[in-house]
């Protein structure tokens, strides 16, 4: 999907992903897994489904196959929604805590990550054709629902999922201005929620009341964990915190904070 230019390669790689993480998703055969699994298959090949009417209506309008040389506003629109889908922004979120809960924790890791870097690469590369209100909009939902909504979980893969949400609503909200910055705050993401889905995994902890004993357990991880988190949360003078003052910094330039 990264490497090509043709819109049917593009969709090829796509599906290829979804169909790769599926067994990992069912690998427990626990049915909350199949339940995930079930869930995150409809709803990706919903989502490759309008990328694929997206680039046949853009095809058929403007004689274009080229990823770049999206310029129908039709097909635009419709292709922001299927990206949104597959990323899972607001109003596109539902499956993804879901989808994530019912995963093991290095899963939930893929998940959260590499199966998010070729969504994420497409609209980089169509930055220039996409529907800037409709994608403000899903960003400002996507920061403040993903915020808010994890507030109320106990389990850690959901307050995951829903830092992945916000984390993306940042990133989507600066990828028509800039970018460039978009790739810079995804690849720094994706540094911070590997360290974290690691300690997760080696100290054994889905649960909050869980986190909260093991302290005693596991100092040296425990502090890697803590320190991890604040720079996921963006506190200065942490990594985390690097993109969040560039983006608000871009936007100001641009009128919009």
């Amino acid at each position: 999907t990264i490497s090509s230019n043709h819109w049917i390669m593009a969709w090829t790689g796509l599906e290829i992903n979804t169909l790769a993480i599926l067994p990992l998703i069912s690998k427990s055969h626990h049915p909350r897994a199949i339940e995930a699994a079930t869930k995150y298959f409809l709803v990706q090949a919903t989502a490759s489904a309008l990328v694929l009417f997206s680039s046949m209506t853009n095809a058929w309008y403007t004689g274009q196959w080229d990823i770049t040389q999206l310029t129908h506003p039709v097909s635009c629109l419709i292709l922001t929604m299927a990206i949104s889908m597959k990323l899972g922004l607001v109003p596109f979120h539902f499956w993804f805590p879901e989808v994530l809960q019912g995963s093991p924790l290095i899963t939930g890791l893929l998940l959260s990550t590499a199966m998010k870097f070729p969504p994420i690469t497409l609209l980089f590369m169509i930055s220039q054709s996409l529907n800037p209100a409709l994608l403000t909009a899903m960003a400002i939902f996507s920061t403040a629902l993903g915020g808010w909504m994890g507030l109320n979980q106990t389990q850690i893969r959901k307050i995951m999922a829903f830092s992945s949400i916000s984390h993306l609503g940042w990133m989507t909200i600066i990828i028509i201005y800039n970018p460039k910055l978009t790739m810079l705050n995804f690849y720094l993401y994706v540094l911070m929620t590997t360290a974290v889905f690691l300690t997760f995994n080696s100290m054994k902890i889905l649960k909050l009341p869980t986190l909260m004993t093991a302290w005693t357990k596991t100092p040296s991880l425990s502090a890697i964990l803590l320190l991890a988190l604040l720079s996921l949360a963006g506190l200065p003078p942490l990594t985390g915190f690097l993109p969040k003052w560039l983006i608000i910094q871009e936007l100001t330039k641009q009128d919009m904070a």
